[in-house]
């Protein structure tokens, strides 16, 4: 209910009228945290349905209601305990009724009211009543003239002071003469003071003492309000004129010190102390972190920059400053945990057991930051978690794919709103170690824009020159990253910046062969799909052909990521004809995964059909999913001696094929064709797959082969395969990616490739020794030696591949 009292003025009321004729039972309305006193005006707002039914009779007789306030508010149907024993008689002079059923009133506070005992309680409360007449004595007159006076100065100066009392009141109370009304008059007009202390008042029927109750209440409230002036004053003072919210801050703080309400703060600064003294910071930090919690101890709890600091000094004594994990260097342990969990991989093995192995003997050596480089699924990432869990560090991944804004990796400065450190602090708290194995996966697929380029960000964290010092700009205090591993991963390497990839040490990561796909399906796939779908491993049963038949027909791939997906779909298929009442066992045969998903997405092509006729020649090329085979299509039309290039290529491969053809035309007469053949002819290079970027120079011998096959007319041998950049003299130069091209040869059968003499010691370094088994090498220097040993002889008709090889091993000894 509203405590708005408009009290009435004087004149509204004569000094020597008498009151109504208060009947000896009336209606009581009882009142929620609100006293009604005589000769005053009030709005009342009547939602209880018995209160709504007790005003709308008393509106329709007399319209007297006694009012009484209650003891407890929270009390829905209170009864004469709950009431005050003294209450107001009241004339309800309007009555607003409101569309939910609520009532409004405007009532006047008539004479005082003592209730004798409730007569009914339904449907709302009535009660036997009795005038309360004041009591004042002649005697007490001289004190009574006294207290009027003081009290009168007493309110004008609170009055002044308060900023929710009007200057009206003052008026109003300097014209009225009647000691009984003015203290009633006074009492209504504080809104600051408890319902209790104006029921005080209101029971109170001495003048006198009430009089002096009301003079202390008002000294009291005097002296609250002067001293929220002097505070006032005192923040002014201190943060100037322009600093409105800072200075109500500070004044709240300083009425929380008159209060004795700071405890609970100066407990939480002495539990803040005592962590950052137990959290191990280098001495410049933790005394940044002293400063700033001094700082917070001046602030108020409400302050907006309290928050702001809080979470700084958190996320300061969170950080790892101290805490290392107690690496374990085992290089036997650590050789079985990497072989048990990945197959092949032995160039990263290598490296890694190197690195433990010096330091081992160095352990305050600085730890180097790997590059893990390779196609999609052959494990970069879960390697990394093998060395944490081979050395028994704690292991931290952060993906930095499409990761654009500077900020990510720095952290944002703490001006901003929401500012929080970047992706290396977090990750460390998350590790709650200062040394563990952190991976940065894919950050060859970094961006920038006009936030900033993460990029240049981690030239500093990925320096052990400079990482030791490293400075998150939400922090601003350095921290030790010397202690990390850090191991990034790539799928390419040329989208990392050169200053970047000159700060790392690259590890290619090559394509599996199939025995390593085998094997990785066999110890590791097959077992954990099998649990995944609820099967066991007397329910299912691999066999190595089933295997090889989903490596070969379903999966074409450098790593395992789809041949585990098809392993997945042939268990899904085992389950669900176990959830349909099949309870004899499975065992996937070639002939089953055929059945179970479909036909084969991949067939060897036709490798004798695609070369029998001449100008087709039999490609390697390499992508960041492994190696690919390409068809080099050459043919010979009437024309003018134009070049026509098809097949989606780029600058690279069109300049190798213009170069292949210069050097066609200039040694024509060696291989039998007119050196003018080039002005009647038009000549056209395609290579299929259209649709396909393919760029580079790989592709140059395969090209020169192509284009000397369909001008002879001497066709191309089907089982053998090519790579080597060419140059105008006819060199053969040296190209990468050797094992993935080598890999994409045996996949589709070629047992049989050409290789520039210089990658010789890339077969013998990547190559495994059952690849070399596998796959007959032909190293070359000259192009002269590629045409030798892959164009068939004038006939039309081929000749048994055995007695061709015969014949050129011979012809290369």
């Amino acid at each position: 209910m509203s405590e708005q009292v408009e009290h009435l003025r004087a004149g509204d009321i004569a000094l020597g009228e008498q009151p109504p004729e208060i009947p000896a039972e009336l209606p009581v309305l009882p009142l929620r945290d609100t006293v009604l006193f005589p000769n005053s005006f009030m709005p009342l707002a009547v939602a209880r349905e018995s209160s709504v039914r007790l005003i709308e009779e008393a509106i329709a007789g007399t319209k007297l209601i006694g009012v009484f306030a209650q003891r407890d508010p929270s009390v829905d149907e209170p009864g004469q305990d709950e009431l005050y024993p003294v209450g107001t008689a009241t004339h309800i002079h309007k009555m607003f009724k409101l569309p939910d059923g609520s009532l409004r009133l405007i009532v006047q506070g008539l004479t005082r009211l003592r209730l004798d005992h409730v007569v009914a309680t339904h449907p709302f409360i009535r009660a036997a009543v009795g005038q309360a007449p004041e009591v004042e004595l002649e005697a007490d007159r001289l004190e009574i003239d006294a207290l009027q006076r003081n009290i009168k100065t007493n309110f004008q100066a609170v009055v002044s002071l308060s900023p929710l009392l009007s200057d009206d009141l003052q008026t109003l109370a300097m014209n009225i003469e009647e000691a009984g009304r003015l203290a009633d008059f006074i009492a209504s007009s504080l809104t600051t003071i408890p319902t209790a202390v104006k029921q005080e008042v209101l029971e109170t029927l001495d003048v006198r003492a009430r009089m002096d109750a009301l003079n202390r209440i008002l000294i009291k409230e005097l002296e609250v309000l002067e001293l929220g002036s002097k505070i006032q004053s005192q923040v002014q003072s201190e943060v100037g004129r322009n600093q409105r919210e800072y200075f109500l801050r500070e004044q709240l703080k300083a009425i929380h010190k008159e209060l004795g309400e700071g405890d609970e703060q100066a407990k939480e600064i002495d539990e803040l102390r005592e962590k950052i003294e137990a959290a191990g910071m280098p001495e410049a930090v933790a005394k940044e972190a002293l400063r700033e919690l001094d700082r917070l101890s001046k602030m108020s709890v409400a302050a907006a920059e309290y928050t702001v600091s809080r979470t700084y000094l958190d996320w300061l004594i969170a950080l790892p400053w101290a805490k290392r994990t107690d690496e374990v260097i085992d290089l036997v342990r650590t050789r079985q945990i990497l072989d048990a969990d990945h197959s092949g991989l032995e160039k990263a093995k290598e490296r890694i057991l190197e690195y433990l192995a010096v330091r081992k003997l160095n352990p305050q050596v600085k730890g180097p930051i790997l590059c893990f480089v390779g196609p999609p699924g052959v494990g970069k990432t879960s390697l990394a978690r093998s060395i944490a869990t081979s050395l028994d560090r704690k292991f931290v991944r952060v993906s930095l794919g499409g990761m654009r804004d500077e900020a990510e990796i720095r952290g944002h400065r703490r001006t901003y709103i929401g500012a929080l450190p970047g992706q290396v602090v977090q990750g460390l708290r998350r590790a709650e170690s200062k040394n563990p194995v952190f991976i940065l996966d894919e950050i060859d697929k970094l961006g920038s824009d006009f936030r900033g380029d993460p990029s240049s960000a981690l030239l500093e964290v990925l320096d052990p020159e400079q990482n030791g010092t490293f400075r998150d700009h939400y922090l601003d205090v350095p921290f030790d990253l010397s202690e990390v591993l850090f191991i990034t991963t790539a799928n390419v390497l040329d989208p990392i910046p050169p200053a970047l990839r000159d700060r790392m040490e690259v590890l290619e990561l090559p394509g599996y062969t199939e025995e390593e796909k085998l094997k990785i399906a066999t110890e590791h796939l097959v077992a954990k799909q099998i649990a995944n779908h609820g099967l066991g491993p007397d329910m299912v049963t691999f066999t190595d052909a089933g295997l090889r038949a989903v490596i070969r027909g379903y999966t074409r791939e450098a790593g395992v990521r789809n041949l585990e997906r098809e392993v997945a779909a042939l268990c899904r298929k085992v389950a669900r004809r176990r959830a349909e009442g099949l309870e004899t066992p499975v065992t996937i045969t070639p002939e089953l995964v055929v059945e179970m998903l479909g036909a084969p997405k991949f067939l060897d092509e036709e490798i004798e059909e695609r070369t029998k006729h001449p100008g087709v020649a039999i490609g390697l090329a390499w992508t960041p999913a492994g190696g690919e085979v390409l068809f080099v299509e050459a043919n010979r039309m009437r024309g003018s001696g134009a070049l026509t290039l098809t097949g989606h290529l780029g600058d690279v491969m069109k300049e190798s094929a213009r170069a292949g053809l210069s050097w066609v035309r200039e040694h024509a007469a060696d291989y039998g064709v007119d050196p003018d053949f080039y002005k009647s002819a038009e000549i056209h290079l395609h290579v299929p797959s259209g649709a396909i970027p393919k760029d580079g120079p790989s592709a140059g011998v395969t090209m020169v082969t192509a284009l000397v096959s369909a001008l002879t007319g001497r066709p191309v041998r089907g089982d053998i395969a090519m790579t080597g950049e060419i140059t105008l003299s006819g060199r053969v130069l040296p190209v990468g990616g050797i094992k993935e091209k080598v890999l994409a040869a045996r996949r589709i059968g070629i047992r049989r490739v050409i290789l520039p003499r210089q990658n010789e010691k890339n077969v013998n370094e990547d190559l495994t020794p059952e690849l070399r088994r596998d796959i007959t090498v032909d190293y070359v220097t000259q192009i002269e030696d590629v045409l030798r040993l892959a164009l068939e002889p004038k006939a039309q008709t081929r000749r048994p591949a055995a007695e061709v090889d015969a014949e050129l091993h011979e012809t290369v000894q």
